[in-house]
């Protein structure tokens, strides 16, 4: 079975309590439609287990095969900059249908954000450093898919399904 070869550090993405018994990591592309779907899991997931699961999503943007997956992670980026990372995150897997530049753009400024900074860091590349090292962090765990999750470090294998994700949270959290 792989396992996460990258801890989970403060400067990750995470949502819950910092001291949860169970971390969630997601390897995650904002245009695949598996993780869409499997979006709305965790957040029933995280509803279901409250405090005691941690979550972690990191870049894993499979840009041949989906356009505007890299486009999105940097958007993603551009938000957590200033502080709005999850809203831009929800927002993008929220209007997944619809993701194109334009869309992007008008999250950014739903959520408040600057839309010509936006634009510029997306032309700049400004966050392909971080999105590459998610990537390169993924590639060194064995990921070769999205969504790629890992329960407390152990790669989960199943089928990203609310019951499956509950069994496997609930194992981590017996002791062994």
């Amino acid at each position: 079975m792989a396992v996460l070869k990258v801890p989970v550090t403060s400067a990750d993405h995470i949502q819950g309590n910092e001291d949860a018994p169970v971390t969630l990591v997601e390897y995650g592309d904002y245009q695949c439609p598996f993780c869409g779907r499997a979006y709305a899991v965790i957040k029933n997931l995280q509803d279901h287990f409250g405090e005691q699961l941690r979550f972690v999503f990191r870049n894993f943007p499979l840009k041949e095969i989906h356009p505007h997956a890299e486009a999105a992670a940097e958007a993603a980026e551009f938000a957590g900059a200033n502080g709005r990372f999850w809203e831009m995150h929800d927002g993008i897997y929220e209007n997944q249908a619809e993701l194109s530049a334009p869309m992007l753009l008008e999250l950014a400024e739903a959520l408040g954000l600057s839309q010509p900074n936006l634009s510029r860091a997306m032309e700049a590349r400004e966050f392909a450093p971080r999105i590459r090292a998610d990537f390169n962090g993924g590639v060194r765990s064995g990921v070769n898919g999205t969504p790629s999750l890992f329960v407390n470090g152990q790669r989960f294998d199943e089928a990203v399904e609310l019951e499956s994700l509950i069994a496997a949270v609930e194992a981590a959290m017996s002791p062994a």
